[in-house]
Protein backbone atom coordinates (compact mmCIF):
# COMPACT_ATOMS: atom_id res chain seq x y z
CA UNK A 1 0.00 0.00 0.00
CA UNK A 2 1.25 3.48 -0.88
CA UNK A 3 -0.10 6.98 -0.26
CA UNK A 4 -1.09 9.62 -2.77
CA UNK A 5 1.25 12.62 -2.58
CA UNK A 6 -1.67 14.98 -3.11
CA UNK A 7 -4.30 13.62 -0.71
CA UNK A 8 -2.32 11.29 1.57
CA UNK A 9 -5.08 8.76 0.90
CA UNK A 10 -4.00 5.13 0.78
CA UNK A 11 -3.69 3.58 -2.68
CA UNK A 12 -4.19 -0.17 -2.73
CA UNK A 13 -2.92 -2.51 -5.43
CA UNK A 14 -5.50 -3.46 -8.07
CA UNK A 15 -8.21 -5.85 -6.93
CA UNK A 16 -9.02 -7.46 -10.29
CA UNK A 17 -6.09 -9.89 -10.12
CA UNK A 18 -5.93 -13.18 -11.97
CA UNK A 19 -5.11 -16.35 -10.10
CA UNK A 20 -1.51 -17.49 -10.53
CA UNK A 21 -1.62 -21.10 -9.37
CA UNK A 22 0.13 -24.08 -11.02
CA UNK A 23 -2.02 -27.06 -12.09
CA UNK A 24 -2.50 -29.99 -9.72
CA UNK A 25 0.26 -32.57 -9.91
CA UNK A 26 -1.92 -35.64 -10.56
CA UNK A 27 -5.40 -36.53 -11.72
CA UNK A 28 -6.09 -37.93 -8.24
CA UNK A 29 -5.44 -34.49 -6.73
CA UNK A 30 -7.81 -32.88 -9.23
CA UNK A 31 -10.53 -35.51 -8.78
CA UNK A 32 -10.41 -35.18 -4.99
CA UNK A 33 -10.90 -31.42 -5.04
CA UNK A 34 -13.70 -31.59 -7.62
CA UNK A 35 -15.45 -34.18 -5.45
CA UNK A 36 -15.37 -31.97 -2.35
CA UNK A 37 -16.16 -28.75 -4.18
CA UNK A 38 -19.16 -30.09 -6.10
CA UNK A 39 -20.64 -31.88 -3.10
CA UNK A 40 -20.37 -28.76 -0.93
CA UNK A 41 -21.91 -26.53 -3.60
CA UNK A 42 -24.77 -28.99 -4.05
CA UNK A 43 -25.39 -29.13 -0.29
CA UNK A 44 -25.38 -25.33 -0.08
CA UNK A 45 -27.11 -24.69 -3.40
CA UNK A 46 -29.73 -22.47 -1.75
CA UNK A 47 -27.17 -20.38 0.15
CA UNK A 48 -25.80 -17.11 -1.17
CA UNK A 49 -23.49 -16.24 1.73
CA UNK A 50 -20.28 -18.10 0.95
CA UNK A 51 -17.49 -18.47 -1.58
CA UNK A 52 -15.67 -21.73 -2.27
CA UNK A 53 -12.44 -21.54 -4.24
CA UNK A 54 -10.19 -24.28 -5.59
CA UNK A 55 -6.55 -23.79 -6.62
CA UNK A 56 -7.17 -20.05 -6.53
CA UNK A 57 -4.66 -17.42 -5.47
CA UNK A 58 -5.27 -15.49 -2.27
CA UNK A 59 -3.76 -12.00 -2.46
CA UNK A 60 -3.39 -10.73 1.09
CA UNK A 61 -0.44 -8.33 1.17
CA UNK A 62 -1.00 -4.67 0.28
CA UNK A 63 2.74 -4.30 -0.34
CA UNK A 64 2.94 -6.79 -3.19
CA UNK A 65 0.42 -8.52 -5.41
CA UNK A 66 1.23 -11.97 -4.10
CA UNK A 67 3.49 -13.86 -1.75
CA UNK A 68 6.45 -15.41 -3.53
CA UNK A 69 6.61 -18.17 -0.92
CA UNK A 70 2.99 -19.24 -0.43
CA UNK A 71 0.44 -19.72 -3.16
CA UNK A 72 -3.28 -20.33 -2.96
CA UNK A 73 -4.84 -23.26 -1.09
CA UNK A 74 -6.15 -26.29 -2.95
CA UNK A 75 -9.61 -25.68 -1.47
CA UNK A 76 -10.89 -22.87 0.72
CA UNK A 77 -14.22 -21.53 1.91
CA UNK A 78 -15.06 -17.99 2.99
CA UNK A 79 -18.28 -17.47 4.93
CA UNK A 80 -20.52 -14.41 5.23
CA UNK A 81 -19.60 -13.11 1.80
CA UNK A 82 -21.32 -12.77 -1.57
CA UNK A 83 -21.59 -15.92 -3.64
CA UNK A 84 -20.28 -14.91 -7.03
CA UNK A 85 -17.54 -15.82 -9.48
CA UNK A 86 -14.06 -14.45 -8.75
CA UNK A 87 -10.77 -14.59 -10.65
CA UNK A 88 -8.89 -14.77 -7.33
CA UNK A 89 -9.47 -13.90 -3.69
CA UNK A 90 -8.19 -10.40 -2.97
CA UNK A 91 -8.37 -9.75 0.76
CA UNK A 92 -8.30 -5.93 0.58
CA UNK A 93 -11.22 -6.00 -1.87
CA UNK A 94 -13.25 -8.39 0.30
CA UNK A 95 -13.60 -6.36 3.50
CA UNK A 96 -10.43 -7.94 4.85
CA UNK A 97 -11.95 -11.41 4.93
CA UNK A 98 -9.71 -14.48 5.01
CA UNK A 99 -10.81 -18.09 4.53
CA UNK A 100 -12.74 -19.78 7.34
CA UNK A 101 -11.74 -23.23 6.09
CA UNK A 102 -8.69 -24.44 4.15
CA UNK A 103 -7.77 -27.87 2.81
CA UNK A 104 -4.44 -28.73 1.23
CA UNK A 105 -3.81 -31.88 -0.83
CA UNK A 106 -0.31 -33.11 -0.04
CA UNK A 107 2.18 -34.13 -2.72
CA UNK A 108 5.87 -34.99 -2.73
CA UNK A 109 6.75 -31.44 -3.70
CA UNK A 110 4.33 -29.57 -1.39
CA UNK A 111 3.93 -31.72 1.74
CA UNK A 112 6.75 -30.06 3.68
CA UNK A 113 5.39 -26.59 2.91
CA UNK A 114 1.79 -27.61 3.65
CA UNK A 115 2.74 -29.02 7.05
CA UNK A 116 5.08 -26.16 7.89
CA UNK A 117 5.17 -22.80 6.14
CA UNK A 118 1.54 -22.79 5.00
CA UNK A 119 0.27 -24.03 8.33
CA UNK A 120 2.16 -21.20 10.02
CA UNK A 121 0.80 -18.66 7.55
CA UNK A 122 -2.80 -19.83 7.97
CA UNK A 123 -2.39 -19.75 11.75
CA UNK A 124 -0.57 -16.45 12.22
CA UNK A 125 -1.62 -14.27 9.25
CA UNK A 126 -4.85 -15.67 7.83
CA UNK A 127 -6.15 -16.70 11.27
CA UNK A 128 -8.13 -19.40 9.47
CA UNK A 129 -10.16 -21.30 12.09
CA UNK A 130 -10.11 -24.72 10.34
CA UNK A 131 -7.13 -26.19 8.49
CA UNK A 132 -7.01 -29.71 7.04
CA UNK A 133 -4.69 -31.69 4.83
CA UNK A 134 -4.89 -35.00 2.98
CA UNK A 135 -2.39 -37.18 1.15
CA UNK A 136 -4.52 -38.77 -1.60
CA UNK A 137 -2.18 -41.76 -1.91
CA UNK A 138 -1.18 -42.64 1.66
CA UNK A 139 -4.50 -41.22 2.99
CA UNK A 140 -2.65 -39.28 5.68
CA UNK A 141 -5.41 -37.03 7.01
CA UNK A 142 -5.21 -34.35 9.68
CA UNK A 143 -7.23 -31.38 10.83
CA UNK A 144 -6.55 -28.42 13.09
CA UNK A 145 -8.69 -25.78 14.77
CA UNK A 146 -7.52 -22.39 15.94
CA UNK A 147 -7.52 -22.21 19.72
CA UNK A 148 -6.04 -19.22 21.53
CA UNK A 149 -4.08 -18.21 18.41
CA UNK A 150 -2.56 -21.67 18.00
CA UNK A 151 -3.61 -24.64 15.91
CA UNK A 152 -4.52 -27.75 17.88
CA UNK A 153 -5.25 -31.13 16.35
CA UNK A 154 -8.90 -32.09 15.93
CA UNK A 155 -9.73 -35.39 17.64
CA UNK A 156 -11.48 -37.95 15.40
CA UNK A 157 -14.87 -39.41 16.25
CA UNK A 158 -15.62 -43.15 16.39
CA UNK A 159 -15.69 -43.32 12.58
CA UNK A 160 -12.34 -41.57 12.31
CA UNK A 161 -13.99 -38.41 10.94
CA UNK A 162 -12.86 -34.90 11.84
CA UNK A 163 -15.33 -32.10 12.61
CA UNK A 164 -15.15 -28.74 10.87
CA UNK A 165 -16.85 -26.25 13.13
CA UNK A 166 -16.79 -23.61 10.39
CA UNK A 167 -18.56 -25.78 7.82
CA UNK A 168 -20.62 -27.66 10.43
CA UNK A 169 -19.65 -30.85 8.61
CA UNK A 170 -17.47 -33.87 9.22
CA UNK A 171 -14.63 -34.81 6.90
CA UNK A 172 -13.77 -38.50 6.60
CA UNK A 173 -12.30 -41.13 4.30
CA UNK A 174 -14.73 -43.23 2.27
CA UNK A 175 -13.56 -45.55 -0.50
CA UNK A 176 -10.08 -43.97 -0.33
CA UNK A 177 -11.47 -40.49 -0.91
CA UNK A 178 -12.09 -37.60 1.47
CA UNK A 179 -15.79 -36.79 1.76
CA UNK A 180 -18.09 -34.47 3.68
CA UNK A 181 -20.66 -35.89 6.09
CA UNK A 182 -23.55 -34.10 7.78
CA UNK A 183 -23.77 -33.81 11.59
CA UNK A 184 -26.21 -36.73 11.44
CA UNK A 185 -23.62 -38.86 9.63
CA UNK A 186 -25.13 -38.76 6.14
CA UNK A 187 -22.80 -38.60 3.14
CA UNK A 188 -22.88 -35.25 1.32
CA UNK A 189 -23.60 -36.32 -2.25
CA UNK A 190 -22.29 -34.96 -5.51
CA UNK A 191 -24.98 -34.27 -8.16
CA UNK A 192 -24.34 -37.55 -10.00
CA UNK A 193 -24.79 -39.59 -6.82
CA UNK A 194 -27.95 -37.70 -5.93
CA UNK A 195 -29.34 -38.39 -9.41
CA UNK A 196 -28.65 -42.12 -9.09
CA UNK A 197 -30.45 -42.25 -5.74
CA UNK A 198 -33.35 -40.23 -7.11
CA UNK A 199 -33.67 -42.63 -10.05
CA UNK A 200 -33.53 -45.62 -7.71
CA UNK A 201 -36.30 -44.15 -5.57
CA UNK A 202 -38.38 -43.46 -8.68
CA UNK A 203 -37.88 -47.06 -9.85
CA UNK A 204 -38.89 -48.36 -6.43
CA UNK A 205 -42.03 -46.21 -6.47
CA UNK A 206 -42.92 -47.44 -9.96
CA UNK A 207 -42.45 -51.04 -8.86
CA UNK A 208 -44.63 -50.45 -5.79
CA UNK A 209 -47.36 -48.88 -7.93
CA UNK A 210 -47.20 -51.79 -10.39
CA UNK A 211 -47.44 -54.31 -7.54
CA UNK A 212 -50.51 -52.50 -6.19
CA UNK A 213 -52.11 -52.46 -9.63
CA UNK A 214 -51.52 -56.20 -10.10
CA UNK A 215 -52.97 -56.91 -6.66
CA UNK A 216 -56.08 -54.86 -7.46
CA UNK A 217 -56.52 -56.67 -10.79
CA UNK A 218 -56.19 -60.03 -9.05
CA UNK A 219 -58.84 -59.13 -6.45
CA UNK A 220 -61.17 -57.85 -9.15
CA UNK A 221 -60.81 -61.08 -11.10
CA UNK A 222 -61.53 -63.24 -8.02
CA UNK A 223 -64.62 -61.23 -7.17
CA UNK A 224 -65.92 -61.60 -10.72
CA UNK A 225 -65.36 -65.35 -10.55
CA UNK A 226 -67.56 -65.40 -7.46
CA UNK A 227 -70.26 -63.48 -9.31
CA UNK A 228 -69.66 -60.29 -7.38
CA UNK A 229 -69.50 -56.95 -9.17
CA UNK A 230 -66.24 -55.36 -7.94
CA UNK A 231 -67.53 -51.84 -8.64
CA UNK A 232 -70.30 -52.31 -6.08
CA UNK A 233 -67.94 -52.98 -3.20
CA UNK A 234 -64.83 -51.09 -4.22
Amino acid sequence: MVQSSETNAPIFPPSDLLSDEPPWETYRHLKQIILLLTSLERLWQDRQDFFAGANLSIYYSDRQPKSEDVRGPDLFVVLDTERKERKSWVVWAEDGKYPNFILEILSDSTAKCDRGLKKQLYQDIFRTPDYFWLDPYSLEFAGFKLNYRQYEAIAPNDQGWLWSNELQLYLGILNEQLRFFTPEGDLVLIPEEAEVISNQRADTERQRAETERQRADFLRQKLQELGIDPDEIM
